[in-house]
């Protein structure tokens, strides 16, 4: 199973003639190249996979992505502390 998580494209250039773009991803800066969505700019969100840009998508949709991603993480982190808590009072 592979996980999409949006990444803002932060800088484009050609690199032997294949249109690149440096994507953040919350501080990560990954490469993908973007020969598959020529239309992208710089600010616009994208979902990568595999070091390929498939989609772009709206400031809105990348963001309440990026939010429901968050609340999902810390209820795995809630969960996690209730697990121990719960096995350390044995």
């Amino acid at each position: 199973m592979c996980l999409g998580i949006p990444g803002k494209i932060v800088e484009r250039y050609e690199t032997a003639g294949t249109k690149m773009c440096k994507v953040d991803f919350g501080g990560v800066i990954q490469e993908a190249c973007i020969e598959t969505l020529p239309e992208a700019k710089v600010g616009d969100y994208t979902i990568i996979h595999a070091g390929f840009a498939l989609s772009l998508l709206s400031e809105k949709d990348a963001q309440e992505t990026l939010t429901i991603l968050q609340e999902i993480a810390q209820l795995e982190d809630e969960e996690k502390n209730d697990l121990l808590f719960t096995s350390n009072e044995k």
